[in-house]
This record gives structure tokens, C-alpha cells and sequence, in this order.
């Protein structure tokens, strides 16, 4: 909600919200995690900086995309379709084969992605405050947004097989992945120096905000940051809890479920346009996400083992 309440007030401060998570991660790892820089990591140091260009192009990318006329709810569905590019690449790189569930998840999740794209594109397209020419300019924008979001889709599953690849061979190093996959990239961005600043100057003049329980009074726009950077913390971090206590199902199951719940609120609490094909797209989406993760699979044991219980006298 932070992050949406700020997309929405400054739709490009996408920078200086990545910088800040970046940051605050790097520190964070730098002490907890590298010792201060006393601990040698585990996995090769080229090998992250391999892996923090395609995080950081990733990032930034998906950032940009909010530029581009694509929507918040479309964003968000779009990015869920990671399960069908990293299925894609995974055939195409690893030679990997998959069940028929597998491809019936891959081709529902394509269908989603297409409704959802198809019909923002009618909303884009019959803007009626516009003249036919700037009509045609913004379409043109967000088709290069799709663009866009595409090529960080593919990026993204091209990483995850990179680090499948590292992780075999060097052993699961997820935390210090973690920390060098935030510090390293630190210094790109003095490339976006100026845009960074320019945001933090309109933070600085947004309106002032008490902080519940201490009072300290604070520009609103850097509560929503501060608050973004620790939720997102939380965030990154159960998900690393959740890879080394649980299988690769559960994570993938709540991941998605986090996404989704994510997509229902923003478009109840801003009240985005969001119509029936829309809604039809984004079911099949997260259908095929979870037909994807065969969790349907798990219902039968146990529905087994609930009919086998002893019955209470």
C-alpha cells in the first residue's frame, strides 16, 4: 500500500524506492552477513556480478514500465507470468520436459496475460480525452511498456536459472545472494543520480505527517519510503526463511497468494477500472500458477488421511 500510495502521488519514483531498498538491504547484509566485509563469500565474486547486472536491468526496467501507461493492477498481473517464462527458458536452456498439468498451467497463464494486456489496451485506446493524435502516441507508449515488461519477464527467468545453475554447483547461498545482490549494484545508480534527487526533493515538499507514538512530524512521502523499505525487508526476508524451512512449493504457493491478495487490494482501495474480462483474465492467471505448483495434488492425501481419522465416540 505504501508503494501504491506513492506510484500514484509520483508515478516515476520508482528509482528513488528501489535505491532505497537497495541500500537499506546492503546494509543490513554488509553487517549481519559479510561481517563488515571480513567474510570471503562462498560463490565467486564474477559470478554476482553476472547475476547483479540482470537483477539491477530487472529492476529498473520494471520501474520504467510505470512510465510507460501501463497500470498498476496490469503490472502486477503481468509480472505474475514468471512461471511461464522461466518454464520457457528452462526447456530452451536446461532442456527440461514437463508434465501436461505443467503446459495446461503455462497456456492458462498465457490466456490471463492476454485478456488482462488485450483489454487495457481498448482502455488506452478509447481514452476519450484525447485527440486522435495523442491517442495514438500514448498507445505507442504502452506498447513499448509491454515491450518493456517483457523483456524484464525474460530477464528475470534468465537469472533464476543462472542462480538454479550456481547453486548446484557452489551449494545454496541464498542470504549471501541476498546481500551481494543489493550492494553490488549500488554504485549504477549515480546513473540515475538526478532523477533520485529530483524525487527526494518532492518528497521533502509533500505534506507533513505526525508518526503515530514517538510524534516526530515528517514530510508524508518519506513515511510511505520508510515504511515500503521495512515492509519490504519483511518481505525478502520470509521469503528466505520460507526457502530454507519449507519445500519449493509452499514458497511458490505463497508467493503467489501474496501477489494476488496485492492485486485485489489495489484495485479495491484506489478503484481502479478493473472489468469482468479482467477479472476472468486474473483468474486464469493464478489458476494456472497453482495448477503450475500442482498443489491440487496434496488435497487427495490429505483428504485421505482426514477420512481415516478416528471418529469421536
Amino acid at each position: 500500500v505504501f508503494l501504491l500510495h506513492a506510484c500514484r502521488q509520483f508515478p516515476g519514483c520508482g528509482n528513488i524506492v528501489t535505491f532505497s531498498q537497495f541500500l537499506f538491504i546492503a546494509m543490513e547484509g554488509f553487517i549481519f552477513e559479510a561481517n563488515f566485509g571480513r567474510k570471503r563469500p562462498a560463490i565467486p565474486i564474477r559470478y554476482y556480478f553476472i547475476m547483479v547486472a540482470m537483477f539491477f536491468t530487472v529492476s529498473v526496467v520494471n520501474n520504467y514500465a510505470l512510465n510507460l501507461n501501463i497500470a498498476m493492477p496490469l503490472h502486477m498481473i503481468f509480472r505474475s507470468g514468471s512461471l511461464i517464462a522461466s518454464m520457457a527458458l528452462g526447456i530452451i536452456i536446461l532442456k527440461k520436459r514437463y508434465s501436461v498439468s505443467k503446459y495446461t498451467s503455462i497456456a492458462l497463464v498465457s490466456l490471463g496475460i492476454f485478456t488482462c494486456t488485450f483489454m487495457s489496451a481498448k482502455q488506452v485506446a478509447s481514452d476519450s480525452s484525447l485527440n486522435e493524435e495523442d491517442g495514438l502516441q500514448v498507445f505507442l507508449w504502452w506498447l513499448l511498456g509491454i515491450a518493456a515488461l517483457t523483456f524484464a519477464l525474460l530477464m528475470s527467468a534468465r537469472m533464476g536459472i543462472f542462480q538454479e545453475t550456481l547453486y548446484k554447483q557452489f551449494g545454496k547461498h541464498s542470504k549471501e545472494a541476498l546481500f551481494y545482490n543489493h550492494a553490488l549494484p549500488l554504485p549504477g545508480f549515480l546513473l540515475l543520480a538526478p532523477n533520485i534527487y529530483h524525487h527526494a526533493v518532492l518528497f521533502s515538499q509533500s505534506e507533513p505527517f505526525q508518526v503515530p507514538v514517538i510524534g516526530l512530524t515528517v514530510p508524508i512521502m518519506w513515511f510511505y519510503l520508510l515504511m515500503n523499505v521495512v515492509t519490504q525487508y519483511v518481505c525478502i526476508r520470509g521469503v528466505f526463511i520460507l526457502t530454507t524451512e519449507c519445500t519449493s512449493l509452499t514458497v511458490t504457493l505463497v508467493v503467489t497468494l501474496r501477489k494476488f491478495v496485492s492485486l485485489i487490494f489495489s484495485i479495491l482501495y484506489f478503484r481502479n477500472p478493473f472489468t469482468a474480462w479482467h477479472w476472468l483474465g486474473t483468474t486464469f492467471v493464478f489458476v494456472g500458477t497453482l495448477m503450475y505448483t500442482e498443489v491440487w495434488n496434496n488435497f487427495g492425501p490429505f483428504l485421505a488421511r482426514w477420512r481415516k481419522r478416528p471418529k469421536e465416540e
